[in-house]
């Protein structure tokens, strides 16, 4: 599963529709890496200096079972900070049940327009504290772009947004990508762990 993974999605990395530019090795962050002792340290130098000198923060994505072994020392020293976990879940898409009881005075509602992208972007900021009008635009642009790569849902209380979630469905891949509780853009150069 973890080869079909790196295959479609770490290493065939695709345009996701929010104006994002693909280059071979990064696109404000880097998703697969195969690297060894030998040249680890190098390249992270490289990749470091070539979004400094476009004055550009990136992430590097880091898996546990990236090598080397020790490529999270390396990026650290390197001046990336690790963040939060991420979780790497698999499983059979028709296996997860498709109707779900909600909470009393809870209702689900369909982001499908520039009002949804603002409730769901409205729990973002309250969630994180942080700006999200950078995720609000790449949001609009798949809507306007490529909506059927996209699901969002907002859940309401009564008027007010209290959650939000949403899913990306990657091109040519038998994967995709939910987001529940998780800055979509990387604020700065830092390294993500998904156990």
């Amino acid at each position: 599963m973890l080869a079909a993974f790196d295959a479609e999605v770490r290493r065939s990395v695709r345009p996701d529709g929010s104006g994002a530019r693909i280059e071979a090795g990064g696109w404000s962050g880097i998703a697969w890496s195969g690297l060894d002792d030998a040249d680890a340290d190098a390249v992270i130098a490289g990749q470091v200096a070539y979004f400094a000198a476009r004055d550009e923060t990136f992430e590097w994505k880091l898996y546990d079972y990236d090598r080397p072994p020790d490529l999270d020392r390396r990026l650290r020293a390197a001046g990336f900070a690790a963040e939060g976990e991420e979780s790497l879940m698999v499983t059979e898409v028709s296996s997860v049940p498709a109707q779900v009881d909600l909470p009393s005075g809870l209702r689900l509602l369909p982001v499908t327009d520039e009002a949804g992208v603002r409730l769901l972007t409205d729990v973002h900021e309250r969630v994180f504290g942080t700006d999200s009008s950078r995720l609000r635009r790449s949001l609009l642009a798949q809507l306007r772009d490529r909506p059927e790569a996209v699901a969002m849902v907002v859940a309401m209380a009564g008027d007010q947004p209290v959650c939000s979630a949403r899913i990306e469905f990657l091109p040519g891949s038998s994967f995709a990508s939910l987001w529940a509780g998780e800055p979509w853009l990387a604020g700065a150069a830092r390294a993500s762990t998904v156990p």
